[in-house]
């Protein structure tokens, strides 16, 4: 029986008075990668930062409806934020790694909440470099500065960072669009191990990517969720005829 790890019911999103998502209803399965996809502007990377609650860092931005979070509220009162965005991490367009070493880097987080002792933080290092596929490349340079890796290796060193403070959800705006081929397939193959341990949610704008790694996939346009179904259904036979037409190229 396949869990739901996130519900979100009648969400709508207004950025002063113009509404960007309008009563989006998805539920989420654990352990499994969902996809969204659609043309530029459609709500997808809007939606994605209402889960760990980006948006608040907006000026004007209102929402209401419900998610949950393994059955937290996150948009209840009684919500810690910084708590969320633990559980719930997200890793951007752009590698973004900080202007230190490697190593400090993926202990960041860690120090953050409370963890300091050396030979427990060695052991976080390695083991999200390892999660990552990074270890291998970087084990005898991560005293060395993370801006000397390759675009590819710095988003992956930034799931490591991510990796390293224990999150349930990994939330990822479009990870390998600013990436090479190789790099992409890595990260594309580093997506399906880590399923096996998180829940993935990925905005992606390449049908192929979308077709090849999610189990589930949602369609946006002009901020309303179209469809929602797996991926093998939504690529063969969807049931709007907007989807068939955005996936065929016929527009967006």
């Amino acid at each position: 029986m396949e869990k739901h790890k996130i519900k979100v019911d009648s969400l709508n999103l207004f950025y002063g008075d113009n509404q960007a998502l309008h009563d989006i209803k998805l539920n989420i399965n654990e352990h499994s990668i969902a996809a969204l996809i659609g043309p530029s502007g459609c709500g997808k990377s809007t939606f994605l930062r209402t889960l760990n609650r980006m948006n608040d860092l907006i000026d004007n931005v209102r929402i209401t409806g419900n998610i949950w979070v393994d059955g937290q509220n996150v948009y209840g009162s009684e919500t810690d934020v910084v708590s969320l965005r633990k559980r719930v991490g997200m890793v951007f367009q752009r590698p973004n790694p900080f202007p230190m070493s490697i190593y400090d880097n993926i202990a960041y987080g860690p120090r953050i909440h409370g963890i300091k002792k050396k030979a427990v933080l060695d052991e976080l290092v390695e083991r999200s470099l390892v999660q990552a596929a990074l270890w291998e490349e970087v084990k005898d340079r991560q005293h060395k500065s993370a801006l000397g890796l390759s675009g590819g290796q710095q988003q992956r060193l930034c799931i490591a960072r991510l990796l390293a403070v224990e999150p349930d959800v990994l939330l990822m705006d479009e990870p390998t669009s600013a990436l090479d081929p190789i790099s992409t397939l890595k990260v594309e193959e580093l997506t399906q191990q880590l399923k096996e341990r998180y829940t993935i949610i990925i905005v992606t704008h390449n049908m192929q990517q979308a077709a090849r790694i999610s189990d589930y996939t949602s369609f946006f346009l002009n901020g309303y969720l179209v469809e929602s179904d797996k991926t093998d259904k939504i690529f063969t036979t969807p049931s709007d005829q907007r989807t068939e037409d955005y996936i065929t190229g016929r527009f967006g």
